[in-house]
């Protein structure tokens, strides 16, 4: 017997007819066909019923098309203008009205099938077999539209997800949207940490807990082991709560598990069985479990990328800068959050036998590129410093460097030469955030003057040579401790200024103070040099 053939499961059945015999045999047929039926003598009578139950609607409503308040007609309008019951499917019946113009009426104004009394119940039972079929199929079409929607929706959180909180709230949180279901999840965090997650309904608080190391393990025993690919399971009551004796979900669990990569942890999420209507909605949980792997994966890469990038990094910049009579010295440097990419910033400060030399640089662009860029810049700019070159003949020599080895590559690089008495400041910046000198009789401005970044190929102008009375303060930042997307840059500096000319004298507590004030929830790393010449 092939599909097409088979009777569809039982349903409930609205009947609606005010003649007493005919709302008997009626529901007698269709009792004895395993239908559940509930019935009504007036259109006002059936209508209410369906006000009173929305939460268990009948599936089907036969109507007789004359009642002695309202039409057959006019019910089925009605149903099919609600949209509670807009997909319910309506059989009308008639002993009168029984023309083709009758039955044309009756289905232009919403009647699914119509029958002409009297009625045969092989007829009757083989109409509400054909019309329960269609409905079921076409209810099944449009959830699984919508669920296919929300699984789009959910990969795509999975994704965007910057963290494993995030993340534990996009795979857990989508588990339950796509099948409308408590949900939990069981995964390994980028840092080697077991995380079991857990949602009541959907667009509910995701609540994420440790879990103990080896409770993966146990989870993969059941169907995935060591192989690659989407696995599903079902795990009974009682061992779902041996293995996770805080988890919430009731009754039978089916269980999710998807690994990418050999030797890599798997991403588990669980629904109770019963939320499962059928093999589509297992293909759903399939592919959700195996986007959700994909996505960790690729989070745990970028996390061990950036721990990598960022420890190349620090190791290029300066451990401690140098004692100089007359010179104090303070220095700060904060990388960007964990979850953005690694950047360029970087600072330095050379003794050289023309005076001290201060740098503070940025490689344009945010990449593991862009700190090895860092690191080849910085050692060079210390290599001609020691050989004794000026700040503009190292800026040129820096430009020859990068059209060599880094064509394409810019970077913005200001660069201060203290001579020994502390007096005289020689500045050449090649498109760098002006630095700051703040004179103890005229406070603090911008010294605006500069060159091209470094990269262009331009030629750099010499440096500017200015006196400086003792207690001038030179502060030198990179624009991650003042740019704000949403501000003009000449508000920020200008709030910069206005910080220092108000904040306090000594180096490190002014060194806080600005990463306070400016360095907070920033995505790009921030490097920071400050010189009190006394």
């Amino acid at each position: 017997m092939t599909g097409w053939d088979r009777t569809p499961s039982p349903a409930t059945i609205l009947v609606i007819d005010d003649n007493e015999t005919n709302r008997y045999v009626l529901t007698s047929w269709l009792e004895r066909a395993g239908h559940t039926v509930v019935t009504a003598a007036t259109g006002a009578e059936g209508l209410a019923l369906l006000d009173t139950t929305p939460e268990r609607l009948p599936e089907i409503a036969i109507v007789d098309v004359r009642l002695p308040d309202l039409s057959g007609f006019e019910i089925s309008e009605r149903l099919k203008n609600d949209a509670l019951t807009a997909s319910m499917p309506v059989i009308q019946i008639s002993a009168a009205a029984v023309s083709p113009e009758d039955h044309a009426e009756g289905l232009r104004r919403g009647a699914d099938a119509y029958l002409d009394q009297p009625i045969d119940p092989g007829e009757l039972l083989a109409t509400v077999t054909a019309t329960l079929r269609y409905a079921r199929a076409r209810q099944r079409a449009e959830r699984l539209a919508q669920r296919l929607i929300a699984l789009n929706r959910a990969t795509l959180d999975v994704y965007s997800a910057v963290g494993f909180h995030s993340f534990a709230t996009a795979a857990t949180g989508g588990a339950a949207a796509v099948l409308s279901t408590p949900a939990s999840a069981v995964f390994l965090s980028p840092r080697a940490q077991a995380v079991h997650s857990m949602t009541d309904a959907p667009r509910t608080a995701v609540r994420v807990r440790p879990a103990h190391p080896g409770l993966l393990d146990q989870l993969t025993a059941h169907g995935l082991h060591q192989d690659t690919g989407v696995t599903v399971v079902r795990i009974p009551h009682d061992q779902w709560r041996a293995l996770l004796p805080g988890d919430h979900l009731e009754g039978q669990v089916t269980l999710a598990m998807s690994r990418t990569k050999r030797g890599r942890p798997p991403v588990c999420l669980a629904v109770p069985t019963e939320a499962l209507r059928g093999a589509d909605d297992e293909q759903l949980l399939q592919q959700l479990a195996n986007g959700c792997a994909l996505a960790l994966e690729a989070l745990r890469t970028f996390d061990e990328e950036h721990a990598l990038g960022l420890a190349l990094q620090r190791s290029f910049l300066p451990k401690e800068l140098p004692t100089v009579p007359g010179v104090e010295l303070a220095f700060r440097y904060l990388p960007a959050s964990e979850h953005a990419e690694i950047g360029g910033d970087f600072y330095e400060a050379v003794q050289t036998a023309h005076g001290l030399l201060l740098a503070i640089g940025d490689v344009v662009g945010h990449s593991l590129t862009a700190a090895t860029v860092m690191g080849e810049v910085r050692h060079a700019l210390r290599a001609y410093a020691a050989e004794g070159h000026p700040p503009h003949h190292i800026l040129e020599r820096l430009e020859t460097l990068l059209r060599q080895s880094q064509p394409g590559i810019t970077v913005t690089l200001c660069l201060v030469l203290v001579e020994p008495d502390g007096r005289r400041l020689h500045i050449a910046n090649a498109g760098h955030i002006p630095p700051l000198l703040t004179d103890p009789l005229t406070g603090p401005r911008f010294h605006t003057p500069h060159g091209p970044l470094l990269g262009l190929g331009l030629p750099h102008p010499a440096p500017a040579v200015l006196d400086v009375p003792p207690g001038t303060r030179l502060l030198l930042v990179t624009d991650g401790l003042i740019e704000i997307r949403t501000a003009h840059l000449d508000t920020t500096l200008a709030e910069l200024r206005e910080a220092v000319a108000t904040g306090p004298d000594d180096l490190e507590e002014l060194c806080e103070l600005l990463l306070t004030r400016f360095g907070q929830h920033k995505d790009d790393d921030i490097a920071l040099l400050t010189a009190l010449f006394t």
